[in-house]
């Protein structure tokens, strides 16, 4: 009979697909436990509930328990997702455990609708979610999470309860003005507003805190690289040069402020005629990819233009809830994955090598 503690030497050595360190140095096996019939049941603590690696993970432990004869093998899985370093109790969002800006360098890249789904899919995977319009002069997002004309509460009339739609905890300063008002502020108001939307929300616990910039390179920029400790940006663009231009100039931007670049996302990337099935790249296509490249961060995934992308924004149904099935719903789920994953890999960096944790060992039941 195969013994829990040559099962537990064997899962030490298999390496995490996302940082290439060992299950052990990570800490991932949580329990070992000896059924009946010579079986075992292994539960590892993935560091996402997002995580992309699920399969190729459970693959891996197979394999490597293969040559132990056992009888059955169950791979269970929990998650944890960890605090980003850095993050401490002085931070405008304390219970946040990782800040995730969306930006871009120009307007009309799809950046909202990038936001809004990211944080869906994620919310649909299993995090805790939060999504912040930091749009002052434009904020979309009531609208495209169904939230238009909404109104948040506060109990106490110093914090305000956020919104909740699709899984996702909300807040806009759309929820706080008329719609048909134009925001006229300088840089001092868009900083108090933002560092209240931010601070007297009552976000509660969470993974991911989505926060949805304006776009360029401006005061809403600085003032979350000064106030908020961040896990890291995702760059949206187009893909023809213009756009790619201006994309790079975000990732300059961040780079300035030391605020970590997740990767690019190229949306509007191709469009598949519903008719006759051509494939037209009516704003080129693959630039976002080539432009990672030459800078060096991750290519995060590509987001074909689908009129139910469109429509599921001006209605308030996040296409990655409306329509799970369409190749683009399936492409945004995986940017959200790789970004969790990109945010995952940076967090597990702070976990020493040779780290020993506690594995629990079950009795044969």
């Amino acid at each position: 009979m195969v013994s829990s503690d040559a099962i537990l030497a064997a899962l030490q050595g298999v390496k995490d697909p996302s940082t290439g360190r060992t299950l052990g140095e990570l800490g991932m096996v949580k329990n070992v436990d000896m059924l009946e019939g010579n079986a075992v049941r292994v539960r590892l603590e993935l560091p996402t509930p997002a995580s992309p690696h699920k399969p190729r993970l459970e693959e891996a432990v197979r394999a490597v328990l293969s040559p132990q004869q056992l009888s059955r093998v169950e791979v269970a899985f929990t998650a944890d997702v960890r605090r980003a370093p850095g993050r401490g109790g002085t931070d405008l969002v304390p219970g946040v455990r990782n800040v995730i800006l969306v930006g871009s360098g120009k307007g009309g890249v799809g950046k909202s609708t990038v936001s809004v789904n990211l944080a869906v899919a994620l919310a649909q995977l299993g995090c805790r979610v939060g999504l912040l319009d930091a749009d002052i002069y434009g904020p979309s997002i009531p609208l495209m999470m169904g939230l238009f004309g909404a109104r948040p509460s506060s109990s106490d009339g110093k914090s305000v309860e956020p919104l909740a739609a699709h899984g996702v905890k909300v807040i806009s300063i759309g929820f706080f003005v008329d719609p048909d008002q134009a925001m006229i502020w300088r840089g001092p108001m868009l900083h108090g507003a933002l560092v209240q939307l931010l601070r007297d929300v009552r976000w509660g616990d969470l993974d991911y805190l989505i926060l949805d910039l304006p776009p360029g390179t401006g005061d809403v920029q600085l003032t979350i690289a000064q106030q908020v400790s961040v896990s890291g940006a995702v760059v949206v663009t187009t893909p023809q040069d213009v756009a790619l231009s201006d994309a790079i100039k975000a990732k300059t931007m961040f780079d300035k402020v030391s605020i970590p670049v997740l990767g690019f996302v190229e949306n509007m990337s191709g469009f598949v005629c519903p008719h006759c099935g051509q494939e037209t790249d009516i704003f080129s296509k693959g630039g976002a990819e080539a432009a990672a490249r030459k800078l060096a961060v991750p290519f995060l995934g590509r987001v074909p233009i689908n009129l139910a992308v469109r429509t599921g924004g001006d209605e308030g149904r996040p296409v990655v809830a409306d329509n799970p099935q369409l190749p683009e719903s399936q492409a945004l789920v995986r940017i959200a994955q790789n970004v969790a994953d990109r945010v995952a890999i940076a967090n597990l960096q702070a976990v020493p090598k040779g780290h020993k944790p506690l594995v629990q060992l079950g009795k044969r039941n």
